[in-house]
């Protein structure tokens, strides 16, 4: 499982997944902890229904850049060779995004399920659950196989989804289900920053899938607003749709939601705020101003390294307020070098663009606390996932506290500041490198939530991004 950024700067390698996870067998089983995510939702709802699983492979890697094929064989050959060697199966699962995109080829995902498809004899069926912004393609609707997407956005049911992709697949093995499938797209890309399912132009579509699945006309409607940091041909909105044999109803619903969305193509935009205007807001407004920095988000894939807010905040004043100003930033040379200065200490640091191509901010900071970058995330989502950031800093430069780590990670949870002893309820202003699942954690706490039109490759405005692969005419690129 990734989700590709193909303007992101580095490669995705076999190292990028080991430093996440590579399960491999029984690990499945007990790799995950609490974590409320698809496999361990798969598995105890395989022993509910007393069928025995065979777990088989489990590498995950962060949002990042194109995978290598090398890496991609690497991993795929061995889920051949443990499919293979597990015997006669009933069925298969998998659990992927979406959007992966290996360097020879756009549908990575489609790749998977076609060549675990070729191991398995006719009939057997496979069931796939994906992310909401997975990139769908005809590739992926296999002989014998059905999808299962996330409904929500925010993602709070990634347990859900493997519970419900399980299910049906039990169903099935059982003779109460027949899925059939049915895809229709059009060419428009939903901007992450407004394509909540809660709330927002987008979730009337969500809305319509959810009610084709209550009326009993279908049994998943799944609607895929597309992952936009990816440039492959055939980009845009997805409906995906199961039926119980009826192939005519799945084609009619994933028709009326493809139609839906380009129905409601421009009420998707969205206003992106200066940075300096939000900083300025910030420090001149009662309350925690939740600012995300839409442009270097690492769940779309970006390095979590651009100082371009910090550089902001020294501009604009916060230093000298009289609330703090909270910020992260991943930078292992920093966090390097604050921990072997100790707590206490006061350094000259360069900080931002580890990774990424830029220039760094120079400031005068001291070390206000270290710790080894690990937590798990309580907020709704992801609960009881094991966050990994490596060793961690919290560096102070007067009022502006910025929590630098050693490895980019989701910043969905408000556990990536009060496990560094940050309060983001106390703050000023509060920045988080994320479009749209902040919402769930941050929100409740902010007096105002503002969107910032931040660089990088997870920028907003997807206008503003060199695509040359994609289909054209495309919106919001071209006017349709």
């Amino acid at each position: 499982m990734q989700e590709t950024n193909t303007f992101a700067p580095t490669p995705t390698t076999l190292d990028t997944f080991r430093s996440y996870y590579v399960l491999r067998g029984d690990e499945l089983e007990t790799g995950y902890g609490d974590a409320r995510v698809e496999v361990p939702a798969m598995l105890a709802t395989l022993r509910d229904a007393e069928i025995a699983p065979v777990p088989l492979l489990a590498a995950y890697a962060a949002a990042s850049g194109t995978v290598t094929r090398a890496t991609f064989d690497a991993l795929v050959g061995e889920m051949e060779e443990r499919l293979g060697a597990a015997g006669p199966v009933d069925g298969l699962l998998l659990a992927l995004h979406g959007a992966l995109v290996v360097e020879d080829q756009p549908d990575g995902d489609g790749e998977i399920i076609a060549r675990m498809r070729a191991l398995l004899p006719d009939g057997v069926p496979i069931g796939v659950s994906l992310d909401l912004h997975g990139h769908i393609t005809p590739l992926m609707l296999q002989p014998d196989t059905f999808h299962v997407g996330y409904r929500n956005y925010p993602h709070t049911d990634m347990y859900e989804t493997g519970a419900r992709t399980a299910a049906l697949l039990a169903n099935t093995l059982a003779g109460r289900r027949r899925p059939v499938m049915a895809l229709a797209k059009c060419p428009v890309i939903v901007p992450a920053v407004n394509g909540r399912t809660t709330d927002g132009p987008f979730s009337p579509v969500a809305e319509a899938g959810r009610r084709a699945e209550a009326e009993g006309r279908v049994l998943h409607a799944s609607v895929f607003p597309v992952q936009p940091w990816i440039d492959v041909p055939d980009l845009g909105f997805a409906a995906l749709v199961c039926a119980d044999g009826d192939v005519a109803a799945a084609e009619a619903v994933a028709r009326e939601l493809a139609d839906e969305t380009f129905a409601r193509r421009d009420s998707f935009t969205f206003d992106l705020v200066p940075l300096r205007e939000a900083v300025a807001t910030g420090l001149a407004s009662p309350g925690m101003t939740l600012v995300s920095d839409t442009g270097d988000a690492p769940t779309g894939g970006a390095a979590a390294d651009s100082p371009a807010v910090l550089r902001a905040l020294l501009e604009g004043g916060a230093a000298a307020h009289d609330r703090p100003s909270l910020l992260t930033l991943c930078d292992p040379p920093a966090a390097a070098a604050a921990h072997a200065a100790g707590q206490g200490a006061e350094l000259t640091f360069r900080l931002g663009h580890a990774v990424s191509r830029g220039t760094p901010v120079e400031v005068r900071a001291r070390v206000l606390s270290l710790s080894d970058g690990r937590y798990v995330m309580r907020d709704q989502g992801a609960q009881g996932l094991a966050i990994e950031m490596g060793p961690t800093a919290v560096l102070g430069i007067d009022a502006i506290r910025v929590a630098v780590r050693s490895r980019a990670s989701m910043e969905w949870d408000t556990g990536i500041y009060t496990s560094q002893g940050l309060d983001p309820a106390g703050a000023a202003l509060v920045f988080v490198k994320s479009p749209s699942h902040f919402r769930v954690a941050f929100g409740p706490l902010a007096a105002r939530v503002l969107l910032a039109d931040t660089p990088g490759p997870t920028r907003a405005d997807v206008r503003q991004l060199p695509y040359a692969q994609v289909t054209r005419p495309l919106h919001p690129l071209d006017p349709l």
